[in-house]
C-alpha cells in the first residue's frame, strides 16, 4: 500500500494560511489549526486552476526535502516572526511547475492537515541547531563581544576588519554560503536566518549601550556564525572549503571557539 506524501505549509501566527500571490486583495482563507485531523478543501480555488488568479488561488506544499523554502513567498504575505509550520497531506490533483528552482513545491485544492511540527524544520536539515543558536545562543554572545570591543575598541575593531575583508576575498557570504543554500533548498532559510540572527545580536548590543561600529560589526559576524551553522553540512569537505566554514565561524575573531564536526 502506497504510504500517504507528507508535506509542509506555513501559516500565520493565528494558523490561517497567507496569500499565494502578490496581490493586496481581500481573500478567503483556511484556519489550518481549526482543522487538525481533517480533509479541506481549498475555499475559492482558480478557475484556471494553478494561476495566480486572485490573491488565493491554491494551497502550496512543500516537499520534505524542500522545506527550507517553505517561507520563500513571505514578502507578499504581511506577517512577523513567528510563523507556524504545519505537516500536511495534499490530496487529489496537483501540479508541479517543475524546473530547477520550484521541484520542491506541490500545489493542490485540497488537503487533510496532519499535524502542526516545530518551526525549527522550517531552516532545513539543520533546523534546531540554527533556531538554538538564534534563540537561545546570540544574544549571550553579542553582550560578550560587546564586552571585547569595549575593553579594546581599536584593537578589536582592526581584528574586526581584517575578518570582513577577509569575508569579502573569499565571497564567503555572497557565493559560497549563497549557492551552497539555493542548491540545497535552504535559500528562504538562510534569507530569513540572516534577518533573525541580525536582528537577536542588535537587541542584545542596543540594550548593552554599544556604539554603531560594534553593532554594525558584531551584527555581521552573529550572521556569519548562523550562516555558518545553517549550511555546515554543506562547506565541509576539503581544506579549502574547511577554511571557508572558519572564517564563518569567526575562528579569527574568537580562539576558543567551538570545533562542529561534520554532520
Amino acid at each position: 500500500m502506497k504510504q500517504p506524501q507528507n508535506h509542509y505549509m506555513v501559516t500565520m501566527p493565528d494558523g490561517t494560511v497567507p496569500r499565494t500571490s502578490g496581490s493586496t486583495g481581500a481573500y478567503t482563507t483556511v484556519n489550518l489549526a481549526e482543522h487538525v485531523g481533517q480533509v479541506v478543501d481549498h475555499p475559492q480555488p482558480g478557475k484556471h486552476k494553478w494561476f495566480d488568479e486572485s490573491a488565493f488561488s491554491y494551497f502550496r506544499t512543500y516537499t520534505q526535502r524542500g522545506v527550507g523554502e517553505v517561507l520563500d513567498r513571505r514578502c507578499e504575505w504581511p506577517v512577523q516572526w513567528p510563523v507556524r509550520l504545519w505537516i500536511v497531506e495534499p490530496l487529489g490533483e496537483t501540479h508541479t511547475w517543475g524546473g530547477q528552482y520550484y521541484r520542491h513545491e506541490l500545489l493542490a485544492h485540497q488537503l487533510r492537515v496532519v499535524e502542526e511540527t516545530e518551526i525549527w524544520r522550517a531552516f532545513g536539515h539543520r533546523g534546531e541547531k540554527v533556531m538554538d543558536l538564534i534563540d537561545r545562543q546570540l544574544p549571550d554572545l553579542a553582550r560578550q563581544w560587546a564586552a571585547e570591543w569595549t575593553a579594546d575598541p581599536n584593537g578589536t575593531r582592526q581584528r574586526y576588519d581584517a575578518w570582513s575583508e577577509r569575508l569579502d576575498d573569499t565571497y564567503a557570504l555572497s557565493s559560497w554560503v549563497h549557492f551552497r543554500a539555493r542548491y540545497s533548498r535552504r535559500e528562504a532559510a538562510k534569507e530569513v536566518a540572516e534577518k533573525l540572527s541580525r536582528a537577536a545580536a542588535e537587541k542584545a548590543l542596543t540594550a548593552v549601550g554599544a556604539d554603531e561600529d560594534a553593532i554594525k560589526s558584531i551584527s555581521l559576524r552573529a550572521w556569519c556564525l548562523t550562516a555558518g551553522q545553517l549550511m555546515h553540512d554543506r562547506i565541509c569537505r576539503g581544506d579549502y572549503e574547511k577554511s571557508i566554514r572558519a572564517l564563518l565561524l569567526g575562528t579569527a575573531l574568537e580562539t576558543n571557539a567551538p570545533v562542529l564536526a561534520c554532520a
